[in-house]
């Protein structure tokens, strides 16, 4: 009786709190959550950390996910929809296929190196843990986000810009890509923009201004 009667008070309270306040906290409990996962480790992170970081109520985190593992689903689920949105507006901008290529390249290492960016390390660590279900609903995304590559290296190789692509360039690509999560530092030598440059040369294996140039007729003599 009693706890019908808490359930009764907790939707209560939650219907008058609204849809536009559910969705900001359930956005910003994500938000936290994915900070803690990564600075702390997903294992070491708590209920009453993630309550403590949002400043809310530990039983008040329950309105939104039943449980801890629920929230890392949710956590990934969320980055990638961000991520596929931003690759979705770059394929569909009518620049050159290089232009193209140069601005996925970017994307994607803003994705993996920023500090705010959380979800792709939680990702590469944390995948393991998913029920098959949810593994169904990361994959659902992650070929929408892959296809987009596919169709820009079709058209490098039709421009004559990466002239040998393989079935296998694609996978290199991303492993290079989200390797440098364990050695780039921001800061150092190289900003993002220069490691894309540098990622773009190494795949194409020609920089873009690189051209032959005529040797005037005594010169070639």
């Amino acid at each position: 009786m009693a706890a019908s009667h808490k359930s009764r008070a907790q939707n209560a309270a939650k219907r008058a709190r609204g849809p536009r306040a559910e969705d900001g906290l359930r956005s910003e409990l994500i938000a936290v959550s994915a900070r803690l996962f990564r600075e702390k480790g997903y294992e070491k992170t708590t209920v009453r950390d993630i309550s403590g970081a949002a400043g809310i109520h530990s039983g008040s985190w329950f309105y939104y996910f039943k449980t801890k593992h629920d929230i890392l689903v949710a956590v990934i689920e969320e980055g990638m929809r961000q991520a596929l949105s931003l690759m979705e507006e770059i394929a569909a901008d009518p620049s050159p296929p290089r232009e193209k290529f140069r601005k996925l390249v970017n994307a994607h290492l803003r994705t993996v190196l920023l500090p705010e960016q959380h979800f792709i390390p939680l990702l590469l660590y944390e995948w393991r843990s998913f029920e098959r279900s949810e593994r169904k609903r990361v994959v659902a995304i992650k070929d929408r986000y892959e296809a987009i590559w596919d169709k820009v290296i079709s058209e490098l190789q039709k421009s004559g810009d990466w002239s040998m692509p393989t079935h296998v360039d694609r996978l290199f690509l991303f492993g290079a890509l989200n390797w440098t999560a364990q050695w780039y530092r921001p800061g150092e030598k190289l900003s993002i923009e220069q490691l894309a440059e540098r990622a773009i040369t190494f795949c194409l294996r020609t920089p873009e201004a690189a051209k032959i140039v005529a040797l005037p007729r005594k010169a070639r003599r």
